[in-house]
């Protein structure tokens, strides 16, 4: 892990926590890209409503207007343009497999391809006149929407427009060739020029979304890595999916917004994020394969702190219960074994995560290894070991942080001396959970959940499951939920041999692990199980 932390790029010497990524880019940001990539299916529609339009003016309007036959060929031509597009709005819905920029030189084309139609069409309708007539095309409407619609440089979309408009005068001079009567060389440019006219006009759309995007990524640039996509927001913040510029790995950056923790002015602010900053060294310090990797940390010009972490592959504890039911003893023991070792190294150097809940602890596939544990989040992690430094992040204010359905007495009474025993209550909620998929206490409000942690005694979880349940587990998890923290495990490396200790537990493998993902979490059992971070299930849980 140390060396994780020499190799990324530092940016704390600038006040901003800002870098630019490079020389500059004439590339649309992928993210925006994507989001307007989804309106060639409009652009598409617009078309085919117009090629409609065209097909009813030729069969009803015309005959009873100018007692016009209908023309076969028009008819013929105006199908085929709403064929085509009803296939590229599937195209666009339906083929996710193609990249974004095969969707974009497909647009293109389609564009084109309408320019040609709209040009045949005209050849065919326009007669030859010796007088100039202002007459817009159609092509011109395509133009024009194409350039609004889909994302392109300036140069591709001036270099398509120029095209398209030139198929009018390309199809009078193929028809001229071929022997056919078409309109005069004056009326012909001044067909043609309204077409050159919009093709110029439809790069402005392009430099305005150019330098939208430059924007763009300049704001998610953060520190050595490139925000890709949110994965999920929360009560402190958000999670996103990060790329880093130089190495080819994804991250979890998490985006924390100080204001939250009752920052009210900007000497409060200093304050809570140089807490931050101490709290996250000492996070980075920790080095339980258990415990989220911290990479890298810092604050943004907008005086955001934002913690950089490892991408994981799986669930948190909290989604599997929902969507799978309680787990049986054994399982549950062989995952809360992992938790305490990462709490137990953390209890040694005297900090509390002190949010110790079911969405903070992951469960997922590290290389070979099935149902490995990440314990997550120690945004609220607290010392015992500095003096002065008795109001942490957890007591600003004096204000009480956590989750009420797993925040043990003391830290409900706001007791100054909240240590480890606290996350021992938190873990043996989390226990109770797993094993019977409900909570220690459930009530209508937060503060009645909070009044039964005080005064209420827990029902033991081997009543409240018919899964079986060892004895010696049943009594362990009741001991961590003793309302006297004298009374509980003292630290989790207690509670880890404690549970060592424990007899009937035993019975869960690597082997019956791996036989549970195949069937129930087959996105993370293959070889690209950790290229698919942009499903939800593939990132850090937020809190």
């Amino acid at each position: 892990m140390a060396q994780e932390r020499t190799v990324i790029a530092r940016h704390r010497d600038t006040p901003s926590g800002l870098q630019d990524s490079g020389p500059s880019t004439t590339r649309l940001p992928e993210e925006l890209l994507r989001e307007h990539v989804r309106r060639i299916g409009l652009f598409a529609a617009v078309i085919g409503s117009l090629w409609g339009l065209g097909l009813f003016m030729d069969v009803v309007m015309a005959p009873l207007t100018w007692s016009a036959g209908i023309s076969v060929r028009a008819v013929s031509l105006e199908i085929t343009g709403i064929a085509v597009a009803a296939v590229m709005v599937w195209y666009v819905r339906y083929c996710r497999r193609t990249t974004v920029e095969t969707n974009t030189n497909v647009s293109f084309g389609y564009l084109v391809f309408n320019g040609v139609g709209v040009a045949v069409l005209n050849t065919w309708n326009v007669p030859g006149v010796a007088e100039p007539v202002i007459h817009l095309s159609w092509v011109t409407v395509g133009i024009l929407v194409f350039s609004m619609i889909v994302p392109a440089s300036p140069r591709k979309m001036l270099t398509a427009a120029l095209i398209t408009a030139s198929m009018d005068p390309l199809a009078l001079l193929v028809a001229y060739l071929a022997g056919h009567p078409v309109a005069t060389v004056p009326h012909a440019v001044t067909l043609a020029l309204p077409n050159y006219a919009c093709a110029l006009v439809a790069v402005l759309p392009s430099r305005v979304l150019q330098r939208v995007g430059r924007r763009l990524r300049k704001a998610s640039e953060l520190g050595g890595y490139h925000l890709v996509e949110l994965l999920g927001t929360g009560g402190m913040g958000e999670v996103w999916r990060a790329e880093h510029h130089l190495l080819a790995r994804d991250a979890a950056i998490k985006l924390v917004r100080p204001e939250l923790l009752g920052a009210r002015d900007e000497a409060e602010m200093r304050l809570t994020l140089g807490r931050f900053e101490r709290e996250a060294q000492a996070t980075a310090q920790l080095s339980s394969p258990h415990t989220i990797q911290l990479f890298d940390f810092g604050v943004t010009e907008e005086g955001t702190f934002y913690y950089v972490m490892e991408l994981l592959a799986g669930r948190d504890m909290k989604s599997m219960v929902r969507e799978f039911g309680p787990m049986p003893a054994d399982r549950a023991f062989y995952l809360l074994r992992q938790v305490t070792h990462s709490l137990a190294e953390a209890h040694a150097r005297g900090l509390v995560h002190c949010d110790i809940k079911p969405a903070n602890i992951y469960v997922c596939r590290m290389g070979l290894e099935y149902d490995f544990v990440k314990v997550l989040d120690f945004g609220l992690v607290k010392s015992n070991r500095r003096p002065g430094d008795a109001d942490t992040l957890v007591t600003l204010d004096h204000t009480t942080t956590g989750t009420p359905a797993y925040m043990a007495p003391e830290t409900i009474l706001g007791d100054a001396d909240v240590d480890q025993r606290a996350d021992v209550y938190a873990l043996g909620c989390v226990a109770y959970y797993l094993l019977t998929g409900q909570l220690v206490f459930e009530a209508d409000t937060p503060m009645k959940t909070l009044m039964h942690h005080l005064h209420t005694q827990p029902v033991p979880p081997s009543q409240r499951t018919e899964l079986p349940i060892p004895l010696q587990l049943d009594e362990l998890v009741m001991a961590c939920l003793r309302k006297d923290p004298n009374l509980r495990p003292q630290n989790a490396e207690e509670l880890f041999r404690l549970a060592c200790e424990c007899r009937g537990c035993e019975g869960w493998s690597q082997g019956r692990a791996r036989t549970w993902w195949e069937v129930h979490m087959r996105d993370f059992t293959g070889p690209l199980a950790f290229a698919k971070a942009s499903e939800p299930v593939h990132g850090v849980a937020m809190v």
